[in-house]
């Protein structure tokens, strides 16, 4: 089936915007796009968080465009693999990539064949969580200030884990690191689990983690939790501080979710999308599921989406350049 949409489609995307959140099966049945199944590429493992919340949105979605969303697992290198393959399908809105906050640091660490600014176009913001900072229930280190102040006085002393070298919780950790002006020595792990577990025994002394990953070892009182990495305290858990209140006041970083779309993309098609998917993530249902997950639903317009992409591309070079991140390819 041919997917280019004709004059009169664009007109009736345009037009039937408030039909359409008033009446979903209105959208499927004006002729107009999605004329055939959607894909999602979901550059990760299936059985993780960026997977779990890829089929929940798939699946609402589908329901409010008449068409199967169906979610396509591309793991390799990073997301690198899934990623490629999505920005070289046709842009004609019927593949549609996931991407998190790796998407943000690839660019810094590896060599691309693709720009991801340029080689995309944005759809939505799906979802914002935070990453807290955690110690082992050992350090003898109350508050941020206290641990960056053992850093100072014995630089490199102080471990921290990530999911891996190179990767999102990598680099933000270093972002911290360099606006501190202090020292920590790195161990990358396979994953989150494994670093949490190494960090509950004692093997390493910090770790930036998702709440759904740390809170419950926190609760425990196997973990002390110092910081969110979030501008604003969350509403879950008020009492632990924000890295920004405790003295690194430019420190901003969010654990987001997203669809983008090859570059070239019809702008109609695009607006379709952002439309259905803000109104799908508005509902209670889907606040519910993504909650379970330990995050919330974000939203917005493509142009707010593709400035937040510009922005952290710009942000994370950056610091992995001064840190000197490297990882072998």
């Amino acid at each position: 089936m041919n997917p280019d949409i004709t004059r009169r489609d664009f007109a009736t995307l345009a037009l039937g915007a408030l039909g359409a959140l008033a009446a979903p099966a209105s959208f499927a049945q004006s002729g107009s796009f999605p004329m055939k199944p959607i894909k999602i590429i979901a550059p990760f493992a299936p059985g993780g968080g960026t997977d779990y919340i890829a089929r929940v949105v798939a699946s609402k979605l589908g329901e409010r465009l008449g068409q199967p969303v169906i979610v396509e697992n591309r793991p390799g290198a990073g997301g690198i693999l899934g990623t490629e393959f999505a920005l070289k399908s046709p842009a004609d809105g019927y593949t549609l990539l996931l991407v998190a906050g790796s998407y943000t640091v690839n660019p810094g660490v590896y060599k691309l064949n693709f720009d991801p600014i340029a080689d995309m176009t944005p759809v939505i913001q799906l979802s914002r969580g935070a990453y807290v900072l955690a110690v082992n229930a050992a350090v003898p280190a109350k508050d941020l200030n206290e641990l960056l102040e053992l850093m100072r006085k014995a630089p490199g002393k102080i471990t921290y884990g990530s999911s891996g070298q190179g990767g999102h919780l990598h680099v933000v950790t270093e972002y911290m690191l360099d606006l501190a002006k202090v020292k920590a020595t790195h161990v990358p792990y396979k994953g989150t689990g494994p670093a949490i577990t190494d960090l509950i025994a004692g093997n390493i002394q910090m770790m930036f983690a998702g709440t759904e990953a740390v809170m419950q070892h926190v609760k425990s009182g196997k973990l002390r939790a110092l910081a969110v990495g979030t501008a604003k305290r969350l509403t879950a858990f008020p009492n632990i501080p924000t890295v920004a209140e405790s003295g690194l006041s430019s420190y901003d970083v969010v654990a987001w979710h997203g669809l983008i779309a090859p570059k070239g993309v019809p702008a109609p098609i695009i607006e379709a999308l952002n439309r259905e998917i803000n109104a799908t993530l508005a509902s209670k249902e889907m606040e519910d599921r993504l909650a379970s997950n330990g995050v919330g639903t974000a939203g917005g317009s493509p142009a707010q989406f593709g400035s937040l992409l510009q922005a952290e591309v710009e942000r994370y070079g950056k610091v992995i350049r001064q840190a000197g991140i490297k990882v072998d390819q």
